[in-house]
C-alpha cells in the first residue's frame, strides 16, 4: 500500500490541529506545525528543541515514518519538545536548504542550530521516537536494571555489565542504544546474576527467555559500529525470513554483505534447502554475512524480487549482494547444499567470486529510428554519454501502473522535441537490463545526461507536466552549452600543453634509436 494517503489524512490532522494560520505562524501549543520556508526559521528561534518530520506525500513513499510520529506527537504534546512538518514536495527550495533528500525522516533541531541537526533513527512506532528522545537525554546509568525480570521476556535484549561505570566502552554501549530504540537495552552489576551464565566482566550479550545467544567481549577500542554489527547479526535467527515485520530491522542492518536465498516455501525441496543455508548461517555469523530468506510464493515480497529481477520460476537460487558497491553475486550452481553455498560465500569474502556478466537485453532491431528510443542494457551508456547529444531518458518497469502512465507524456515529448537534432528521447525496461547507473528514488525514474565530454546525469524531480519536463530540458541544455565552452576551452590547453612537452623532447638521434 503506498503511504501517500496517510500522509494526506495526517497533513489534515496537523493542519487542524494547529488551529489555523495565527497558530502556524506563532508556534501554538496545540498540535504540530506545519511549516514553511518563514515558519521554520521564527519555529528554530522559539523552540529550543524541534523535532521536524520531512516528508513527500506526493511519492508514495513508506508510510511508517508518518504513522510513529502522528502517535508520538500524541504524547509529546505539552513536553519541551515541540513538533513540526514539512511537506518537501511543497518547500522544495527549504529541502534543498537544509540538504533533505530520499524518504521520509525525522530531525532533532536543538538551540536554534539549523546545520546540525540530530537525525532520529527510522523508527517502527511511536514508542521508538519517545524511546530515542528519552535516551538520548539521559546517560548509561539510566539502563541499571534488576534482571531478574527480563529472564522472561520473549524480546531479545542487550544486556551491558561491567564492573566500573566510568569507562570508555559504557559511553559506546549507550550511544549504541540510543542508535537503536527499537532494541531494548540494559545494564546490570550484579555478580550473581553474570556468573550464571559464565561470563566475565565487560561484556555485551543477548538474553532471551533467560537463555544467553551469544556474548561480546567489550574493550576500549570497541566502536560503535561493531557492537551495532554484532547485535544486527545475533538479534535475528541464523537464516531470517524476509518478512513486513522484519523488513525494516533488515534494510536498516549496518551489516554490508547479505546471503539471499529466494525459495518457494511450498516447494517439496525447500526443508532441506533452508536447512543448509541455516546451518551455513550459523558458521558465517561472526564472519559478518546476514543471511536471509525469502518466500517467493508471498505476493507481498514482489517489490524485492523486482529489484533483484527474480522470477517465481527462478527459485531456488542464492545471492549475495554489498549494500554499499550494490554488486549481486549468484551462486553458480543448482545443488544448495551446506558445503556448496559455505563454499560460494567463502569465495565472496575473499574476493574471489566470479564477477555477474551485465543483464541485458538484445538491441531492438530499428530502435533508433522510433520517435522514443527503446534501449537496453548493452547500448545504454553509448547513447547516453555521447557527448553531442542531450539525452532524455526514462527508466521504467513494464508491469508498473506508475510507469504504463507516464509512456503517453513521453511519447509527447518526443513528438515535440522530434525536429531537434541534437536531443533524443528514450527509454529503458529497469527489470531486464543492468543500469549501472547511480538512479535516486523509485521507478518510473526520468535522467537527463547533457551533451558533454563529462559523464554527468541529471535525475528531473519535477511536476511530471509536458511544459515543465520542456522548461526543464531547455534549462539544462542551456547550461550545458555555458559548460561545453569551458570544457573545449580546457581540452585546448591540454592540447596546447602536451604539443609543449612533446616540443621540449631532445630529438634523438638514430644511434640511440
Amino acid at each position: 500500500m503506498s503511504g501517500w494517503p496517510l500522509l494526506g489524512v495526517l497533513v489534515l490532522g496537523f493542519c487542524l490541529s494547529v488551529g489555523g494560520e495565527a497558530d502556524e505562524r506563532t508556534g501554538g501549543e496545540r498540535g504540530v506545525l506545519q511549516l514553511d520556508g518563514e515558519t521554520f526559521a521564527r519555529a528554530l528561534r522559539e523552540h529550543p528543541q524541534l523535532l521536524v518530520l520531512f516528508y513527500a506525500p506526493r511519492s508514495g513513499q513508506d508510510h511508517q515514518v508518518s504513522e510513529a510520529f502522528e502517535g508520538a506527537a500524541a504524547e509529546l504534546q505539552g513536553s519541551e519538545v515541540k513538533l513540526a512538518a514539512v511537506d518537501t514536495a511543497t518547500e522544495k527550495d527549504l529541502a534543498k536548504e537544509l540538504n533533505v533528500t530520499g524518504r521520509s525522516q525525522i530531525r532533532l533541531y536543538v538551540a536554534g542550530d539549523k546545520h546540525s541537526p540530530v537525525v532520529c533513527p527510522v523508527p517502527q512506532r511511536s514508542t521508538s521516537i519517545l524511546t530515542w528522545l528519552r535516551r538520548r537525554a539521559g546517560s548509561p546509568e539510566d539502563l541499571i536494571t534488576d534482571l531478574s525480570q527480563l529472564e522472561a521476556s520473549e524480546d531479545a535484549t542487550v544486556v551491558g555489565f561491567f564492573k566500573e561505570m566510568n569507562q570508555e566502552c559504557v559511553q559506546t554501549f549507550y550511544a549504541v542504544a540510543v542508535q537503536l530504540p527499537d532494541v531494548s537495552f540494559a545494564i546490570t552489576q550484579d555478580n550473581e546474576f553474570i556468573h550464571k551464565y559464565g561470563l566475565t566482566s565487560d561484556v555485551a550479550f543477548l538474553l532471551k527467555k533467560s537463555k544467553l545467544i551469544q556474548a561480546y567481549k567489550m574493550m576500549p577500542q570497541t566502536s560503535k559500529e561493531e557492537l551495532m554489527g554484532f547485535i544486527s547479526v545475533y538479534q535475528m535467527g541464523p537464516g531470517t525470513e524476509y518478512t513486513g515485520k522484519t523488513a525494516n530491522q533488515i534494510l536498516s542492518s549496518p551489516v554490508l554483505n547479505h546471503a539471499l536465498l529466494f525459495i518457494k516455501k511450498s516447494s517439496a525441496e525447500f526443508e532441506d534447502i533452508y536447512a543448509a543455508f541455516n546451518s551455513t548461517a550459523q558458521s558465517f555469523r561472526v564472519k559478518v554475512i546476514l543471511f536471509v530468506w525469502v518466500n517467493v510464493d508471498e505476493s507481498r515480497n514482489g517489490r524485492l524480487m523486482e529489484y533483484f529481477r527474480v522470477r517465481d520460476f527462478d527459485a531456488p537460487l542464492i545471492r549475495v549482494v554489498n549494500l554499499t558497491s550494490h554488486v549481486t553475486y549468484q551462486l553458480p550452481s543448482d545443488t544448495l547444499d551446506a558445503e556448496t553455498i559455505k563454499t560460494f560465500c567463502e569465495s565472496y569474502l575473499e574476493g574471489k567470486a566470479k564477477k555477474p556478466k551485465m543483464q541485458s537485453e538484445a538491441i531492438p532491431e530499428g530502435w533508433d529510428t522510433q520517435l522514443v528510443k527503446e534501449l537496453v542494457g548493452m547500448n545504454l551508456e553509448e547513447v547516453v554519454f555521447n557527448p553531442n547529444k542531450t539525452v532524455f531518458v526514462m527508466f521504467y518497469l513494464p508491469y508498473s501502473p506508475a510507469s504504463r502512465a507516464l509512456f503517453p507524456l513521453w511519447e509527447e515529448l518526443a513528438e515535440v522535441t522530434e525536429g531537434h537534432e541534437g536531443v533524443v528521447i528514450a527509454r529503458i525496461d529497469a527489470s531486464a537490463n543492468d543500469i549501472r547507473l547511480s538512479l535516486q528514488g523509485a521507478y518510473p525514474t526520468l535522467g537527463l545526461f547533457p551533451a558533454l565530454h563529462a559523464e554527468r546525469m541529471v535525475v528531473y524531480s519535477g511536476e511530471r507536466r509536458l511544459d515543465h519536463l520542456i522548461r526543464f530540458l531547455e534549462t539544462e541544455m542551456e547550461k550545458a552549452k555555458r559548460d561545453r565552452v569551458q570544457e573545449d576551452e580546457d581540452r585546448r590547453k591540454y592540447i596546447e600543453a602536451m604539443k609543449d612537452e612533446d616540443a621540449k623532447e631532445p630529438v634523438k638521434s638514430k644511434d640511440e634509436l
